[in-house]
């Protein structure tokens, strides 16, 4: 019996050890340059021969896997580091600071990222009988768990399809519906439930998360938020810094500041005037704001960035509001 299970345990190591030198090879294959693609809809995928960062953006809900190197998300003051053994998943669109922390031309980054639609993860929950409960305690938005040997295989037979675009049709949809089941039985399922929630605490913090996003730029009155949502203000305080790892302020600062870097670099705006438009009166204040986040005052932040990219540098260079360096 004892060898049995040893044996069963030896074939499960081979297996997945398999499917990560599949996985890594087949996105190796479909992005050949360093960058970022989306062969398939809602499929993100990354490559980079050297480290990189830190690179400033937003994730959104979707589920990140690693097929070769790692990667640390900062989330507020919180670090996450994942790698091929572990997967990383996110339930709300966030603010984040991502490094590529181990990369070379010869063993390349390659990563990939699957968004997650709400609706279906609703609809996978019902079917499967996994109904969320009545009163469910919110937790972050954001984790890392172990890769288990399943939800890798289902995510490599998802990356196979990029080869048989003719079954991609019909396959991808069962086996992004196998994937959302994977995670709802693993560790955590709770997490994932927090996205289809049509009601409750995360559902209201979804909602202000959203309004933040649509109104950045325009002064935050916690006040009116709290009473949007039908929240006390202390209640949503602490709510959505559970659920985001940073206050309303500090979640609509990091918005303001990364829009700004955007203008800078893409639409050639000087530091005042991209200040104002993301709503700072004061361009004293932006300038210590934006150096207080990007290490640097506007201006030579901007410099920087344009020197990386004429040298080619694998740093953070996009002028552009993007997730897809994040994953």
């Amino acid at each position: 019996m004892k060898t049995m299970q040893v044996q069963q345990a030896d074939d499960e190591v081979q297996r997945v050890h398999a499917n990560c030198h599949e996985l890594a090879t087949r996105i190796a294959g479909a992005i050949r340059d360093d960058g970022t693609a989306e062969p398939m809809k809602g499929l993100h995928l990354q490559r980079a021969s050297s480290p990189a960062g830190p690179i400033h953006g937003m994730i959104e809900p979707s589920l990140c896997v690693i097929a070769q190197g790692s990667k640390v998300i900062l989330l507020g003051n919180t670090p996450y580091r994942y790698d091929p053994a572990h997967y990383l998943l996110a339930t709300a669109e966030l603010p984040c600071i991502g490094q590529i922390s181990d990369a070379t031309p010869e063993h390349p980054y390659l990563s990939l990222r699957l968004q997650l639609d709400p609706t279906l993860v609703g609809s996978v929950m019902i079917e499967a009988g996994h109904l969320a409960p009545q009163t469910q305690t919110l937790v972050r938005a954001l984790d890392v768990s172990v890769l288990d040997a399943s939800l890798l295989d289902a995510v490599v037979r998802f990356v196979r399809l990029l080869d048989a675009p003719s079954d991609a049709r019909f396959l991808a949809p069962l086996i992004t519906r196998e994937i959302i089941y994977r995670l709802l039985i693993g560790e955590q399922n709770g997490r994932l439930r927090q996205i289809a929630a049509i009601s409750g605490d995360f559902h209201r913090i979804a909602e202000a998360i959203e309004r933040i996003r649509h109104d950045f730029d325009q002064p935050l009155h916690i006040e009116d938020l709290a009473r949007a949502v039908s929240m006390s203000v202390s209640s949503f305080h602490h709510h959505f810094k559970v659920v985001t790892a940073m206050s309303p302020l500090q979640f609509q600062k990091q918005l303001r500041l990364q829009e700004a870097r955007r203008l800078l670099l893409g639409e050639h705006l000087d530091a005042a005037s991209a200040g104002y438009r993301v709503g700072y009166e004061d361009a004293s204040h932006f300038t210590r704001e934006y150096k207080r986040l990007f290490g640097a005052p506007p201006m030579h932040d901007v410099e920087r960035m344009r020197e990386a990219v004429m040298a080619g540098a694998s740093t953070e260079v996009v002028p552009k509001r993007s997730v897809d360096e994040m994953m």
